[in-house]
């Protein structure tokens, strides 16, 4: 039960064509986001959509399938972990950010996507 402390798993579909980085000689990093949707009725019966949208990191190996395999509007699942990070923008306001550091990526749409 360890591994549920921190654990996310989501199906969606990319935002974006993942943004892909070399960080040292054979270090990757890709970054992208991920839309989950949510539909239901509401108490007057009207169909009502809701669209989250969530930041994923993925490094190594997993950076490599999504640079390889990934374009924007893919049907993907992931699993990951949540981490919350901040810094200082250039206005010198501190931002906060949270983000998924995906651990697995499952590719569900069909070929031709």
């Amino acid at each position: 039960m360890n591994n549920l402390r921190n654990s996310v798993r989501l199906i969606g579909n990319l935002g974006m064509n993942p943004e892909v980085k070399e960080i040292g000689t054979d270090k990757k990093l890709a970054k992208f986001s991920l839309a989950t949707r949510e539909v239901y009725k509401n108490e007057d019966g009207e169909k009502v959509t809701e669209t989250q949208w969530h930041n994923l990191i993925a490094w190594g190996s997993q950076a490599k399938i999504a640079e390889k395999y990934l374009k924007k509007g893919n049907e993907i699942a992931i699993e990951g972990k949540l981490t919350s990070r901040n810094y200082t923008d250039k206005d010198g306001v501190k931002r906060y950010v949270t983000e998924i550091v995906v651990t697995e990526i499952l590719m569900i749409g069909s070929k031709k996507d």
